[in-house]
């Protein structure tokens, strides 16, 4: 480069300069757009109409249900999918039991605050969202707690004899899906949620019905063992925000907990303490995400 250019160069790099520093200084997005939720008022109440679909092509199941912990330490947070999801064995799991065994409340409150969250996540279409009509015709992923869960296998399985059962998922026999959402005792609430009557998604037009069975996500991705650390990983992450002592806590961060459910007898832990995960946990650890990633 001779210095003719590299003086006309200089003249300019002030605005190459302030660029980069704009860039560099540009907080990355940890949105996932693909991912829908209700947005709620000043009050914490929210409504729209949803359709669950089936599911996408190459796969059995129009959910994935999957576990994770997200609780803060003093060495940061610790955000991560739980093994158990898999079939393995998960660090904080096995330190939530040692804590919850000891038999001392304290250390049942402190279980309970990092016990592991259920999630279920599904492909909709939105029918209605009044408080953002643009999403309305469109496919998301939305990710949900047990309780949507169960209101799901009551529509499938209804309790009484005069009940029709439906599958939410179809698209020529299911039903829209009214989410309610109301703040109940400082609660987000999904009581009041329900299905419609059985009705065919645009009419039972297949060629529509094709079309929008081809835009559908893959669930595959989050039961993917890709997407979840080794064992001797987590533990590394759990130590480093915890330190050597598991009952080393910060003011608590994340207790809108109902109960603990871990591995090594998880399934004994679900019946004893009941649900492993509540709509306010699924809401909670995603702002707690949220947080973690500013």
């Amino acid at each position: 480069m001779s210095f003719a250019d590299f003086k006309k160069r200089s003249q300019s790099s002030i605005n190459e300069l302030t660029k980069k520093i704009e860039e560099t200084n540009k907080k990355e997005s940890y949105t996932d757009d693909r991912f829908w939720r209700p947005e709620l008022d000043k009050s914490s109440n929210g409504f729209a109409v949803i359709r669950f679909l089936p599911a996408p092509d190459g796969e059995d199941l129009p959910w994935a249900k999957y576990y994770s912990h997200g609780f803060q330490g003093k060495g940061g947070w610790f955000i991560e999918n739980c093994p158990t999801t898999l079939g393995q064995k998960c660090p904080v799991c096995e330190a939530n039991s040692e804590l919850w065994n000891s038999g001392i409340e304290k250390d049942k409150d402190i279980a309970r605050n990092r016990k592991r969250r259920l999630h279920y996540t599904s492909n909709i279409m939105i029918i209605s969202d009044p408080a953002n009509p643009q999403n309305e015709g469109k496919v998301f992923l939305y990710k949900y707690g047990k309780k949507i869960f169960d209101k799901i296998n009551e529509a499938m399985n209804p309790e009484f004899a005069d009940e029709e059962a439906i599958n939410p998922f179809d698209f020529w026999k299911g039903a829209n899906f009214k989410l309610k959402v109301r703040k109940v005792a400082g609660f987000i609430n999904y009581d009041k949620s329900e299905f419609e009557s059985i009705s065919a998604l645009f009419d039972g037009d297949d060629s529509k019905l094709e079309e929008l069975w081809k835009t559908q996500y893959a669930l595959t991705e989050f039961t993917d063992a890709k997407n979840f650390k080794s064992y001797d990983e987590l533990k590394t992450k759990r130590d480093a925000v915890l330190g050597a002592d598991i009952r080393q806590t910060i003011q608590d961060n994340t207790s809108t907990a109902e109960t603990v459910n871990e591995s090594g007898g998880a399934e004994a832990a679900e019946k004893a303490f009941g649900d492993s995960s509540t709509e306010e946990d699924t809401d909670a650890l995603s702002y707690f995400e949220k947080l973690a990633n500013e």
